[in-house]
């Protein structure tokens, strides 16, 4: 074991014990994450000329929610471990097990929105954009979480930040979670907020989400262990950055529909 590296202590993946109750720290970022966007979206409501409603701030982030866990349940079953649920399809329901994909919680989130849109009688993007906003932050806590449980590592670095994760050997490794949550949190949270606040056409902060997203995730897939199970594709790209290349695609080709095209979103030229 590297005696020149931090070595991860090893924590308590309960953060907080309420008799038979347990609360994981896994769980509590996504509490924290879901509690952020309810307080964010309930301002941005409150905001003259929002065209939006506090109800409808907790209808939107309920439905969200949903399309997270049906979404992210089904993406990693069928992108990361799909042998698993061909060999047993009773793991699809087996959460407790762990296992969550946030490409598959994407696709669940667009379907739940735009379900939410049609109700509301307001136009997907119309809602994209104004949720976009909020997600970063939860991200940021879900990938502090994987750091707190010692999961997701990185590969084998000699950096002088590479720590070591006694459950994934005794060399140093890349604290990639941490790089997660300094982009997809932190970094996606600045533009997204600053994007809001210039209040552009109509679609440009959900290409954004989309493009910055994808991007930040492709770049920290280059350090980060791929899947045993998977490994690299064509020698280079892991499961990750397969998923995250549509992204960066379609985030693109948003952006540049909604400057040159934004009779294509919808009524209403600007973000609300």
């Amino acid at each position: 074991m590297s005696e020149s590296h931090w070595v991860f202590p090893g924590f308590d993946p309960v953060a907080v014990q309420l008799g038979p109750l347990a609360v994981h720290w896994y769980g509590l970022m996504y509490l924290l994450g879901f509690v952020f966007a309810w307080w964010l979206g309930n301002r941005r409501a409150a905001l003259p000329g929002s065209d939006w409603t506090r109800d409808q701030v907790s209808d939107m982030l309920f439905y969200g929610f949903l399309g997270v866990i049906l979404g992210g349940r089904l993406g990693y079953v069928l992108f990361y471990q799909l042998d698993t649920f061909l060999a047993d399809p009773v793991y699809l329901i087996k959460i407790w097990t762990g296992g969550m994909s946030f490409h598959g919680g994407l696709v669940g989130v667009i379907v739940a929105l735009w379900l939410f849109a049609r109700r509301q009688r307001k136009t997907f993007f119309e809602v994209s954009d104004f949720i976009a906003p909020l997600i970063p932050f939860g991200l940021g806590a879900g990938r502090m979480g994987n750091f707190i449980n010692g999961e997701l590592w990185g590969r084998t670095s000699e950096l002088p930040w590479a720590i070591v994760f006694p459950a994934a050997g005794d060399l140093a490794r890349h604290p990639s979670q941490l790089y997660q949550f300094a982009l997809e949190g932190v970094v996606l949270l600045l533009i997204l907020n600053l994007a809001w606040r210039a209040r552009p056409p109509r679609g440009v902060i959900s290409g954004l989400f989309l493009l910055c997203y994808g991007l930040f995730r492709f770049l920290v897939e280059f350090v980060r262990e791929p899947d045993a199970h998977l490994g690299v594709y064509l020698d280079l790209f892991s499961m990750g950055q397969l998923l995250s290349m549509p992204m960066m695609v379609a985030g693109s080709l948003m952006l540049w529909a909604a400057w040159r095209r934004p009779h294509w979103f919808g009524k209403g030229a600007k973000t609300a």
